[in-house]
């Protein structure tokens, strides 16, 4: 028996034009191995409902012909069918409480749960991902909303030039100008205020690499963790390039029992014997990026008290934007403590109240948290997507849902991504029982 294969409509919001998988993976899966696909029919979709009807899919509202259901982002509550299989981003395995409910509908309706997030090698590394898409979208729309902050300061600057990201018809155009911009500082310079200018950057996988993408296209000069003092004591700055500043765990907390050296496993493990060291970093940066994961048993990186402290003193800080690609709650940026919109996608965290104000002005720095970054680079996002994710397609096919979780026949990177089968807790996913309970 060979699975039926839905994708459907994402309806999380109107700027979810995404697609897990695109028209021509699918006529290649179909041709190749035999698979059937049903499409659910979208308006907004980045690619039209014709394009996956011309590649052999059947278009129509109803899914119930198939037991595996493909999705982008979390599916509504009502919509989820007794049995069926789902694969999607469900936001749920560090208890996130806005998706607990959802959790709960699909325990009850019997259904299995395969998160893309949870899909990784045998390194953990993760093999279906939009994470570089998201750096580059982040990377932009901080540079806008730090230009327009900057022009709020007084400062004219040429970051002005860059629109937001979802602005633009594609990656090319984006990087076309954003070149221009690292052309006119490689010519004319920086107002003497921004000079240094620097950029930090949280972690160093998919996200960092995208972020840091974009950026390297204007005249960057890289200053490691590690120089950073001796850059700063020399004051050999030059406003006609931009500096980067990359930051590994290492660099960001240590050891409280400082006898012992930094030890990259021991964090993962024990964060709690460690404390964030990054603060004195911030003091000198014009921007940060924020693309390292966080969950709440590690240390905060930026704490509202040390913003709220920076922004007490009397001279104007450094820091403009922190462009939080992570995007965890009072997460690892505990400043960040609501997410925005493609849209609308910076306010101010107001240092001295802790309330946020819409928008670039305001006393704190302006914070972007868009939540769905990759969809502003709906097409780029959804073709490197589905290159990664058709090579399972012919496994998850040909998986058997009605047995055992032991007997699925669900190759392995898949079968670690299983969160419920058949409405219960895979073993490595017991932990998230206590994120049901009620408190």
């Amino acid at each position: 028996m060979t699975n039926i294969i839905g994708i459907r409509r994402e309806d999380k919001n109107p700027w979810e034009r995404r697609v897990p998988l695109i028209p021509s993976h699918l006529h290649e899966l179909k041709k190749l191995h035999g698979l059937k696909f049903v499409v659910q029919p979208s308006p907004i979709r980045v690619f039209a409902d014709d394009d996956f009807r011309l590649e052999g899919a059947a278009v129509q509202e109803s899914l119930s012909s198939c037991q595996v259901i493909m999705a982008v982002k979390e599916i509504p509550i009502p919509l989820f069918e007794p049995g069926k299989a789902y694969f999607f981003f469900s936001h749920t395995i560090k208890g996130q409480p806005a998706n607990m409910p959802m959790l709960r509908r699909m325990i009850e309706q019997g259904c299995t749960l395969i998160d893309y997030e949870r899909m990784v090698d045998g390194n953990g590394r993760r093999l279906v991902f939009f994470g570089r898409q998201a750096g580059e979208a982040g990377m932009i729309d901080t540079l806008w909303a730090l230009g327009r902050r900057l022009v709020y300061e007084g400062l004219e600057n040429p970051f002005t030039k860059l629109d937001q990201t979802f602005r633009y018809q594609s990656l090319v155009e984006v990087k076309e100008v954003t070149a221009e911009i690292g052309a006119q500082i490689r010519r004319d310079g920086l107002p003497s205020p921004l000079v240094p200018f620097i950029c930090g950057f949280t972690g160093y996988g998919h996200v960092s690499q995208g972020a840091q993408e974009m950026y390297d296209l204007l005249p960057v000069e890289e200053v490691t963790p590690e120089e950073f003092r001796k850059f700063l004591a020399w004051k050999n700055f030059s406003g006609h390039r931009v500096y980067k500043i990359v930051f590994r765990e290492e660099h960001m907390v240590r050891r409280k029992d400082q006898t012992r050296p930094f030890d990259l496993q021991e964090y993962y493990d024990y964060p709690e014997t460690y404390e964030p060291v990054l603060e004195p970093y911030l003091l000198h940066l014009t921007a940060l990026i924020n693309g390292i994961y966080w969950a709440p048993k590690y240390p905060r990186f930026v704490t509202k008290a040390f913003v709220r402290a920076l922004y007490e003193r009397a001279e104007r800080p450094r820091l403009k934007v922190i462009g939080d690609i992570s995007c965890d709650i009072e997460g690892g940026v505990e400043c960040t403590i609501e997410t925005t919109s493609p849209q609308n996608p910076v306010y101010v965290y107001e240092a001295a109240t802790g309330c946020i104000l819409a928008g670039i002005e305001g006393n704190g720095p302006v914070i972007m948290a868009v939540d769905n970054l990759p969809a502003e680079m709906s097409l780029e996002s959804s073709v490197f997507f589905s290159q990664c994710l058709k090579s399972f397609l012919p496994d998850i096919g040909a998986a058997d849902f009605r047995g055992t979780f032991e007997d699925c026949r669900l190759p392995d990177p898949v079968r670690k991504a299983v969160i419920l089968f058949k409405g219960e807790f895979t073993p490595a996913y017991r932990y998230m029982k206590d994120f049901l309970e009620p408190s």
